[in-house]
């Protein structure tokens, strides 16, 4: 067929085949059995609770039937990302009718019982989601929270010169604040080495149960809207289908053309000045092709076609779901055997063409792993415990900066982040690469601005910069997200879904490993004494803890050697959503690199040399999770020694936060001997973690050992001095002291002069800052003594 013309006769095919998405969209709603109506249709035959969605449906199947032609007409690479989120069945559909579905689930075969079971499955027990989940073939984008589709899309064509990245946005999910701020996204797409996004808004009318917003608007305040934004938009309105293939198809073939002409120019000149992208404004009835009018009440064109249009609770409508599948006419479109006709087969595009086999939306298939420079070349030397001091990030950056340059040919590999590279010390970069920026610059006066950059940080939106992270990983690259500590919790619900995301992937064997999702907080709680309450929470730690065992990894490195191995490891993984807390100020550094490599792969140590205990059974354990809780339980076992050499102290310092979680539920989970044999039985710990304490109570609630006091952070602090953070969260030396002395019992009243000496220099401290505004020597200057 020549897939180049836009004959009457070629229209005809593509309503048909549109006709058989609809069919088999609503089929999937509502039949368990009698899948085509080839015998009367009858109660048996519905459905018992009927759960899913119709209204963007028709839609979407007609946009996706005419990416097909514009697939075969260019020889196009192409994928789809749903962003209205519900109407999986539409994507379902046409999977199904090219093929690609049956290939990935051989046993939802092309023929009639492969259709019952395709029927039956939809929203079912046991079946498949009503959205385009990840066991979706051709599917990047769940949708199953709104916001994200464009920022997943342009993640996937940067670096992607020949994929153009289709994007349906729903008229409701342009109302929230990610998809609204999504529309900057072209100004960091360099038309000479990035692919190219597609929106297609679809403009249906209606959310759950009220109109949307842009659908209201006028054409000239739309028109200014987009074109406002560096957009041109192409409309393509009506409900009328014949009238509307044609519309769609050459305005497919106009707005194409555009896109790569654009590319012609700047590929062949050099041109990398920000072009005007076009888009397409696709209005047409909500549940096109639906019923009209159920129980009185107007369906098509209303809200009440968000859901499912009839219910089937009463005895009428048996035959207004009869009339309304009839009216495709399926016995027109798919043979005896139940297999779409030879003549309507040929428009779908061909083996990975097809949108439902694209390799870009299996991104494992495409994916190369980075090389890697060896971690060990950027170490820190430590002659002896704390007797250097680094700035962990700024160390980190060394490593970072190489990673670009080694991958520099793949262009495989971006930093994104809300305008924090420099400000989370990461400056080594811009040593090798640029911000991407494809807008004016200002020279004198900007900073490492270039169409070509590789850091994604000149965006100051947390929901963009995790959104293009996610689909330029989605699609087979790698990369990590650096963001503050307390505003990583922004992306908290995109992370979440991420984290699902791939937990259904672990199930399915056809979905390869992708690079890990590696989210790097620095600038974190105890660093904000200058930026006060606002900035400080690491309640990130809490909520992703909770999300599947075989996804989540949480690392806390105690200085810059930890991290290089911690953030190695990372980059190398697969699978996985991996959080790491890092330091970016100044630290003393605590181990040599052999030293960080052993306690980073166990996860977990005693530290010998910071020890009293010489391998006998200790008095009271104090163990650290985090760069200051670390700093802070180093100084408080200095002060015990030298106070009360007598007290046996061991020291534990926890690199993996997971380590605590029994085995049986992580997989990093110390065995039950294992952790007993660092933390013992009986013996109180003293716990000084990053975090929020409950956390920790709750990874160590089944253990063995309840003899547990966890000092983290209680929600205070302001403007203030670093250390005055740590007391007024008793996190501190003095506090943990008093905690130790406290939870001796062998020692009875022997620490009490102690705690007293403690006590008073908590009052000292408050006198001190109170009156010179920094910090005291004796805490600012403090340096580990070995122990001696």
């Amino acid at each position: 067929m020549n897939h180049d013309v836009i004959t009457d006769e070629y229209l005809e095919k593509m309503d048909a085949y549109w006709r058989a998405t609809n069919y088999l969209a609503a089929a999937q709603l509502y039949l368990l059995d009698n899948p085509l109506l080839r015998e009367p249709l009858q109660k048996e035959h519905i459905k018992k609770k009927i759960v899913g969605h119709w209204g963007t449906v028709p839609g979407q199947n007609f946009i996706y039937v005419h990416l097909n032609r514009v697939i075969n007409k260019y020889d196009q690479d192409m994928i789809l990302l749903s962003g209205p989120g519900h109407g999986g069945n539409f994507f379902v559909a046409n999977a199904y009718l090219e093929g690609s579905y049956s290939e990935v689930y051989p046993n939802i075969s092309r023929d009639m019982d492969g259709l019952q079971k395709l029927c039956k499955q939809f929203s079912f027990p046991g079946g498949i989601s009503s959205h385009v989940a990840p066991e979706t073939p051709g599917s990047i984008h769940e949708g199953g929270e709104l916001g994200y589709s464009i920022a997943h899309a342009f993640g996937a064509v940067f670096d992607n010169p020949e994929l153009i990245a289709a994007c349906v946005v729903g008229d409701g999910e342009a109302e929230t604040g990610p998809l609204a701020t999504s529309w900057q996204s072209n100004k960091f797409l360099n038309p000479v080495s990035d692919g190219a996004v597609l929106p297609i808004l679809h403009l249906n009318g209606f959310k759950i149960s009220n109109p949307t917003i842009l659908a209201r608007l006028s054409r000239e305040e739309l028109d200014a809207f987009f074109k406002g934004n560096g957009w041109k938009p192409y409309y393509v309105e009506g409900s009328d289908p014949k009238e509307m293939h044609r519309k769609m198809a050459e305005t497919l073939d106009t707005v194409v053309d555009e896109i790569k002409a654009i590319q012609k120019n700047a590929r062949e000149n050099g041109d990398t000045t920000r072009p005007v992208w076009p888009m397409i404004v696709l209005r047409t009835p909500k549940g096109w092709t639906g019923p009209k009018v159920v129980d009185g009440n107007k369906i098509e064109g209303s809200f009440q076609a968000h859901q499912v249009p009839v219910m089937m609770d009463k005895p009428e409508h048996m035959q207004i779901l009869q009339d309304w599948l009839e009216s495709y006419h399926a016995e027109e479109l798919f043979d005896e055997n139940g297999r779409l006709i030879p003549e309507l087969q040929e428009l779908s595009p061909k083996g990975d063409r097809r949108i439902g086999a694209n390799p870009h939306a299996n991104g494992g298939k495409l994916l190369h792993d980075l090389r890697l420079p060896d971690f060990r070349d950027y170490a820190v030397d430590v002659p002896t415990p704390g007797s250097v001091e680094k700035q962990d990030m700024i160390e980190l950056g060394g490593y970072i900066r190489d990673v670009f340059k080694l991958n520099d040919d793949q262009k495989n590999f971006r930093i994104f982040g809300p305008d924090e590279t420099m400000s989370n010390r990461l400056n080594k970069v811009f040593e090798v690469t640029n911000r991407d920026w494809n807008n004016p610059i200002e020279e004198g006066t900007d900073q490492f601005l270039a169409a070509d950059g590789r850091v994604m940080d000149s965006m100051l939106s947390e929901h963009m910069c995790e959104g293009w992270l996610e689909g330029y990983i989605l699609t087979g690259r790698h990369g990590f997200f650096a963001s503050y500590e307390a505003f990583i919790r922004i992306i908290d619900s995109m992370a979440a879904q991420h984290a699902k995301w791939l937990k259904v992937c672990n199930g399915l064997s056809w979905r390869q490993p992708i690079s890990s999702l590696n989210l790097l907080l620095t600038s974190n709680v105890w660093q904000q004494d200058h930026n006060g309450f606002t900035h400080q929470d690491p309640g990130f730690l809490d909520h992703i803890s909770n999300k599947k065992a075989d996804v989540v990894r949480i690392y806390l490195p105690p200085d810059a050697n930890c991290l290089l191995s911690t953030m190695d490891h990372c980059l190398k993984s697969k699978n996985y959503v991996n959080a790491v807390v890092a330091s970016k100020h100044p630290r003393p550094q605590w181990l040599t690199m052999e030293q960080a490599v052993k306690h980073c792969t166990q996860g977990i140590g005693i530290w010998d040399w910071a020890s009293t205990d010489n391998g006998d059974d200790p008095d009271v354990v104090l163990a650290c999770c985090g760069d200051t809780p670390t700093l802070e339980a180093l100084a408080a076992v200095d002060i015990l020694h030298k106070e009360m050499p007598d007290v046996k102290v061991r020291f534990v310092n926890v690199v993996d936060l997971m380590r605590l979680e029994p085995k049986d539920k992580h997989p990093h989970g110390l065995s039950d001997v294992d952790y007993d044999t660092i933390f013992t039985k009986d013996k109180p710990i003293v716990f000084a973690f990053h975090g929020y304490p409950t956390l920790i109570h709750e990874l160590t609630y089944t253990r063995h050992n309840h003899n547990i006091h966890v000092h983290g952070y209680h929600e205070e602090g302001t403007i203030t001095t670093p250390f005055d953070m740590r007391v007024q969260n008793k996190i501190d030396r003095f506090n943990l002291v008093i905690a130790m002395i406290n939870n001796i019992p062998s020692l009875g009243n022997k620490g009490a002069y102690l705690v007293q000496k403690m006590k008073d220099k908590l009052v000292e401290h408050k006198t001190y800052i109170h009156d010179v505004g920094i910090d005291m020597p004796e805490v600012a200057e403090w340096k580990w003594s070995g122990l001696k």
